[in-house]
């Protein structure tokens, strides 16, 4: 954090004071994702597996969240995907998530560090970025009375069908979500904010997943150096761990407390 608040100690200080807020509530990082166009999908996953690794009972969170990725083949194919387009994208997620638990191809399980390699392994990131892409683009088709209303161009702010946003603005590699992400550990919170074109994304990946998520919003819109939380609340049990964001004029990466 102390890194990050250096690079605005020059510039707003609107900025410093929030940052200086998230250090006081217990954060002392982030993990930075490329800003690519797919860093909202990027910072999601890598958070994600983390949740898993971190967890009080590791084989159980990976029982857990193989067991959701395993139901979520079917809405796939609901919706007209064919198994051969995502089944790829499917085992090298699973993959990774297994290896909490059982060794890696280099018979090594999963640790932070191997996390972080894997992730700067493009064909590993990108796949799992784009079963993500996948399953979010499933959940507005399959419920597209309930997103309707919240799709629109985020370059023209046109109003979009589903099947013309999803084809053109989930779907499709390198297109952001709406704003730059960071994956973190964030303390939970109950506060809201207007509504940002990347809610529909991460409504629909909450839901899909079953994991609750919150996003910090560090946007030097509060005087007072306080930092407004969105949270999305899907998980199943209200005290399962959920994954953080960190937002900044774009996705940013991961808070670490």
């Amino acid at each position: 954090m102390t890194t990050l608040r250096a690079e605005y100690e020059n510039g707003s200080q609107t900025f410093v004071k929030q940052i200086d807020w998230l250090m006081e509530q217990g954060w002392i990082g982030i993990r930075r994702t490329r800003g690519d166009g797919d860093c909202f999908y990027r910072s999601l996953a890598f958070a994600y597996i983390e949740r898993i690794l971190n967890a009080t009972e590791p084989a159980l969170a990976v029982i857990s969240a193989i067991s959701v990725l395993e139901s979520t083949q079917s809405k796939l194919e609901q919706v007209g995907f064919q198994s051969l387009v995502f089944e790829d994208f499917y085992d090298a997620f699973v993959r990774l998530i297994r290896g909490v638990v059982e060794p890696l191809e280099d018979g090594r399980l999963l640790t932070a560090n191997s996390l972080l390699e894997a992730f700067n392994e493009l064909e590993v990131s990108n796949s799992v970025v784009m079963y993500l892409r996948l399953l979010a683009s499933a959940e507005i088709k399959s419920d597209t009375e309930s997103y309707a209303p919240f799709l629109f161009n985020p370059e023209t702010t046109d109003p979009m069908d589903p099947e013309s946003f999803c084809n053109n603005f989930v779907e499709a590699f390198g297109k952001e979500a709406g704003e730059d992400t960071s994956s973190a550990r964030i303390h939970p919170s109950t506060s809201f904010i207007r509504i940002h074109p990347d809610h529909v994304q991460i409504t629909a990946l909450s839901k899909m997943l079953k994991v609750n998520i919150n996003v910090a919003y560090l946007d030097g819109h509060d005087a007072q150096g306080r930092v407004s939380f969105v949270s999305f609340e899907n998980a199943p049990d209200t005290d399962t761990e959920p994954v953080n964001l960190l937002y900044r004029y774009a996705w940013s990466g991961a808070l670490v407390s």
